[in-house]
Order: C-alpha cells, then structure tokens, then sequence
C-alpha cells in the first residue's frame, strides 16, 4: 500500500481546492489563498517524487506518457467540472436569487440529468463511427453553446421561459457525449493489461474535476463587484469560454479499438 502517495496527493488535491476557494472568499492575492495553493504546488511535486521511485506506486506515472489517457483525463476533467459547476450554480442562482424552494430547484434539474444520459448514449455511437477528436470537438462546442444562454441570466422573468433550463439541458447534452469520449480514448487506446490503471486515472480527474470546477466558478461568481447576477453571468461565461477552448488538440485522430473489457464511468 502506498501510504506515502495516498497522504500527499490527498493533501496536495485539498490544498487547491481550498485555495482556490479561499481565493473567491478574500481575493487572489491574500495569505489565505496563495500559502494553500504554493502547497499544492509542493505535495503534488513531492508525490510525483515518490511516485517515481517507489516500489509500488499509487499511480504508474508512466500513463501520462500515453497520449490518449492524456487526452482522456483531460476531457474528463473539464466536462466534469462543467457539470458539477453547472448544477452548483444553477442551484444557488435558483434558491437565492430566484427563491426556489429544495424541491422544485431538484425538479428543475431533472431534464438536466435525462439530457446528460442521452448525450451519453449518442457520444458513444459517434465515438465507434466518426471517431474520438470529431466527437469531442462537437460535444464540446454544444456544451459551449448552451452555456452562452446562461451568460444572460437575470434576476427575475420566467426561469422555464428563460435560458437557465434551456441552456443547461443543451449544454450537458454535450457533456454527455464527452464523457464517453474520455473513457472511450482513454481505455480504448491502451494495451488491455493497461486498462485498469488507465481507468483509474481517468477517474481520478473526474472527481478532481468536479471538485475543481465548483471551487473556481464559486470563486468567480464571489469575486465580482457589480451586484449578485453579475457574479453568476461572469461564471458562466467562464465556463463557455472554458469549452470552446477545450476543443482537444489532445485527442488522438481515429477510431478506438476496444480492448475487450468493459468501458463504463
């Protein structure tokens, strides 16, 4: 067992989460936000230390060599921190700005949740027929597109007339499909005696993903100075420019051959 690993890349992820935090609750440039994230900075170095020398790693840091668990990890990454950011503030948006009660902002985010599945189910048809980088590509410019919507936000009006629901079941219909591209490259384009490891990279940025992406669209969403609405708008328009950017240069070009084992996340 790798305690010495477990321990650092625990404190390390922990460490940029709550500086990042931090950094929406005072500002960038305080104590309180540098000192967490310089830490970071030193536990994931000091575990990519021990992950190299040690006998029995943690993590096999050899994967990262590999282009498609690369690419994978990344698109997991972003789509997950994009969703999670996605039901964050479109939960506290709802509650606090609009009112809702728990009950009706949860009905609120069920066409979210049915729209994710479907994206899901069409990402890996396209995955087998068009290819990795082409469905990535496509579902992260959808994703994009529905959060432009959501970057117009305002503090009154019909929320289901408006673009919050719209915007959001677009958007996570594309996230959908990226997250079978991310498992799909990822595993897919490995040796099969690599698939294991492979699969518990890819999700391991998926929960740092989610983790991160609430951390840094709570903290955007904080820092403004020009009212509440501004804060949500300006984190959402984060988030759009975040996956139109992620457009994947990483993605490897062709079909993923299946390794034989199961590909789920």
């Amino acid at each position: 067992m790798d305690l010495p690993g477990a321990v650092l890349v625990t404190a390390g992820t922990g460490s940029l989460i709550y500086g990042l935090v931090k950094a929406g609750d005072a500002s960038c440039g305080s104590a309180t936000a540098v000192l967490p994230l310089l830490g970071a900075l030193v536990f994931c170095g000091a575990f990519v230390a021990v992950e190299h020398d040690g006998r029995t790693p943690l993590m096999d840091l050899r994967m990262f060599t590999h282009r498609p668990v690369v690419a994978g990890a990344f698109l997991m990454l972003i789509a997950t921190a994009l969703l999670i950011a996605f039901f964050f503030l479109g939960s506290v948006y709802l509650q606090h700005l609009r009112g809702f009660s728990l009950l009706k902002t949860g009905l609120v985010f069920l066409p979210v949740a049915v729209a994710t599945g479907i994206g899901a189910h069409l990402g890996s048809q396209l995955v087998g027929r068009i290819g990795s980088r082409p469905t990535a590509v496509a579902g992260m410019g959808v994703a994009a597109g529905g959060t432009l919507p959501l970057t117009w936000l305002s503090g009154d009006g019909s929320v289901y007339a408006g673009p919050l629901l719209s915007g959001l079941v677009i958007a996570s219909l594309g996230i959908g499909a990226v997250f079978v591209t991310a498992t799909t490259t990822a595993l897919a384009m490995v040796a099969h005696e690599e698939a294991g490891l492979a699969s518990g990279v890819v999700n391991t940025f998926h929960e740092v993903g989610g983790s991160i992406g609430v951390a840094v669209m709570s903290t955007v969403a904080a820092g403004v100075e020009h009212g509440a609405i501004g804060g949500f708008t300006d984190a959402f328009t984060l988030s759009a420019v975040a996956a139109a950017a992620s457009a994947l240069v990483l993605v490897p070009r062709g079909k993923p051959q299946m390794t034989g084992g199961p590909h789920v996340h």
